[in-house]
C-alpha cells in the first residue's frame, strides 16, 4: 500500500505565484515602476554598437591602466587591515554573549545600523568635499564599509556560540575581559577570518566605484574613458577587474583552508 501523499505541497507554487504577482503589479504602469522594452527595441542598434566596442579592447591602453589598479588594490588591503582591526574588538560589544550590558551594547548596535544604512559610495562623496580627492577618502569610505559589515556578521556568529565555558568562566570568577579574550576569541577567530578575506573581496569591487566621486584607484580612469565614450578602454579595464577578482578569490579560497 502506497503511503499517503505528504501535506504542504502547494507551498512552493504559492509563493512562486505572490512573487509573480508582486513582479506584475511593481511593473504595471500607474501602479509601478515605468518600465518597457520599448526603448530597447528602439535602440538596438546604439546598443549593439557598445557591445561591438566592449568586445574590442584597446591592448595599447593597458600601461595607463596599471597604476590605478594598483593603487585600487593598496586601497582594499589598507581598508581592510585597519577596518578588521576596528571590528574585533567592536563585535565583542555588539554580542549578547560577550557584553552582557544591554544599554552599552544597544548604543553600539544602533550605531552599527546606522553606519551600515548609509552606502559606501554616498560616504565616498561626502569625504571627497572633506579631505580632498584622492585616495584618502576611498580607504576612509571603505573602512567604515568594512566595519559595519565584520561586525554584523562576526558578532552574530558570537552569539552562536555554546554559552556554557563563558558561563563556566565567570563562575570561577573571571571578568568579562578575560573570558572574550580566553574563550570566545578563540571560537570566534575562525569567523573573523573568513569575513576579513571577504570583505576584502568586496572591497576590490568597491574600491574601482568609488572613483567616481573621485576617491582615488581605478574609479577614476573609468570616469575619463566613460566620459570620452571609449568602450574599447573601458572593456580592458573590465577585463583587469575580472582578472584581479579572480585571482583574488583564488587566493583567499586557499588562505580560508588554512585559517578556518
Amino acid at each position: 500500500m502506497l503511503p499517503p501523499r505528504p501535506g504542504g505541497r502547494w507551498k512552493p507554487w504559492a509563493v512562486l505565484g505572490v512573487v509573480l504577482a508582486i513582479t506584475a503589479v511593481t511593473m504595471s504602469p500607474g501602479i509601478g515602476i515605468d518600465f518597457s522594452f520599448d526603448a530597447i527595441i528602439r535602440n538596438w542598434r546604439n546598443g549593439a554598437d557598445k557591445i561591438a566596442q566592449l568586445l574590442s579592447p584597446d591592448w595599447s591602453f593597458f600601461p595607463r591602466t596599471v597604476e590605478p589598479v594598483l593603487e585600487t588594490l593598496r586601497m582594499a588591503v589598507i581598508a581592510t587591515a585597519v577596518g578588521a582591526l576596528i571590528s574585533l574588538p567592536i563585535s565583542f560589544w555588539s554580542a549578547r554573549l560577550t557584553n552582557p550590558n544591554p544599554v552599552l551594547r544597544g548604543i553600539v548596535r544602533t550605531l552599527l545600523n546606522i553606519i551600515r544604512s548609509v552606502p559606501e559610495l554616498l560616504y565616498a562623496a561626502v569625504l571627497v568635499a572633506m579631505v580632498g580627492v584622492g585616495a584618502l577618502p576611498g580607504i576612509l569610505a571603505l573602512v567604515l564599509f568594512n566595519v559595519g559589515i565584520i561586525v554584523k556578521l562576526v558578532s552574530e556568529s558570537i552569539e552562536t556560540q555554546d554559552p556554557g565555558p563563558s558561563e563556566a568562566g565567570r563562575a570561577a570568577g573571571a571578568s568579562q575581559t578575560q573570558i572574550n579574550r580566553a574563550i570566545a576569541l578563540p571560537d570566534a577567530w575562525p569567523a573573523f577570518a573568513n569575513q576579513t578575506l571577504y570583505v576584502l573581496e568586496l572591497n576590490v569591487r568597491a574600491s574601482t566605484v568609488l572613483g567616481l566621486v573621485g576617491a582615488g584607484g581605478l574609479g577614476l580612469l573609468i570616469d575619463a574613458v566613460r566620459t570620452f565614450y571609449r568602450y574599447d578602454q573601458l572593456s580592458l579595464i573590465i577585463l583587469e577587474i575580472l582578472v584581479v577578482v579572480l585571482v583574488l578569490d583564488w587566493v583567499s579560497g586557499a588562505l580560508r583552508k588554512r585559517l578556518v
